[in-house]
């Protein structure tokens, strides 16, 4: 009998030390997702810095400022539900603008071009990389909270679904292809 008592705590006590290492785990999770999401924040406000100064700058045309510096500043005032919407329109803001070659050549030969160029070009490669990041994130941490011990035991305690931020983040080939 007492040790039929104690082979019981054994296993409780085991399966609470995996239960409690997977909500661990699920917590690293969720603050590794809360990381990437801060860095991927911190990639497309720079980026819709550097476009807006870029269009504000007087280095390129009067129809592609407007058009950069509204799409710019549509991405860096717009509300959470549709961030991603904005930030694709910045992105094909960028892509039309600076379609042709002959566009970022005239930005470098300006004064200040060649560093406003360097910029938007470092800016533009961040911010795929930041959304792969954070999307990885998502990814595992849903792979995590789709197990059935998670949701029986409610492991994930009221932390929200995760969800991944999906937007059109491919550069502008003129700009990425000079600066390679």
């Amino acid at each position: 009998m007492t040790a039929t008592l104690i082979w019981i705590l054994v296993a409780l006590v085991a399966i609470g030390l995996y239960l409690s290492w997977t909500a661990g785990r699920l917590d690293r999770l969720h603050a590794r997702i809360d990381a990437a999401r801060a860095a991927l924040d911190a990639q497309l406000l720079r980026r819709a810095s550097v476009a807006q100064e870029l269009a504000t700058s007087g280095v390129l045309d009067p129809a592609a400022s407007i058009v950069l510096y509204e799409a710019a500043h549509g991405a860096r005032q717009a509300e959470e539900e549709q961030r991603e919407v904005s930030e694709s329109e910045l992105t094909q803001a960028l892509r039309a603008v600076f379609a042709e070659p002959q566009q970022v050549e005239a930005v470098r030969e300006a004064p200040g071009g060649e560093q406003a160029a360097r910029e938007l070009t470092e800016a533009v490669r961040r911010v795929p990389m930041a959304r792969r990041f954070h999307n990885d994130a998502v990814r595992a941490a849903r792979a995590l909270r789709r197990h059935r011990k998670v949701r029986w035991f409610r492991l994930a305690g009221h932390a929200p679904f995760p969800m991944a931020f999906e937007m059109d983040d491919e550069p502008p080939t003129a700009l990425v292809e000079r600066a390679a």
